[in-house]
């Protein structure tokens, strides 16, 4: 079993910059892939982005890619999502998931799942 907790969000105005936590539960952290998905008001939840479990391979939804960054530190137990140049539609839930696999995926199947940090940027 994984516990996820995300931290980190906040209101920012656009433009700026936030950096989410995704601390784990666990020892076998370095075993599982990581992903960060968001959900907008209306809207479905996305997948953002994706690590594989030891970071060596990442992915990017299109919409953020040179934009934001997933990295993880295995010895912290923890994964992190740097988001820059925020915008209005940055504006969500941001969820960090678990996945059994080295490999990360753009689907939601993920084992693990966190409650979510709110991230609001004001224009």
């Amino acid at each position: 079993q994984v516990q996820l907790v995300e931290s980190g969000g906040g209101l920012v105005q656009a433009g700026g910059s936030l950096r989410l936590s995704c601390a784990a539960s666990g020892r076998t952290f370095s075993s599982y892939a990581m992903g960060w998905f968001r959900q907008a008001p209306g809207k479905e939840r996305e997948f953002v982005a994706g690590i594989s479990s030891r970071g060596v391979i990442t992915h990017y939804a299109d919409s953020v890619k040179g934009q934001f960054t997933i990295s993880r530190d295995n010895a912290k137990n923890t994964a992190y999502l740097q988001m820059n140049s925020l915008k209005p539609e940055d504006t969500a839930v941001y969820y960090c998931a678990a996945r059994k696999s080295t490999m990360p995926t753009m689907t939601y199947t993920y084992d693990y799942w966190g409650q979510g940090t709110q991230v609001t940027v004001s224009s």
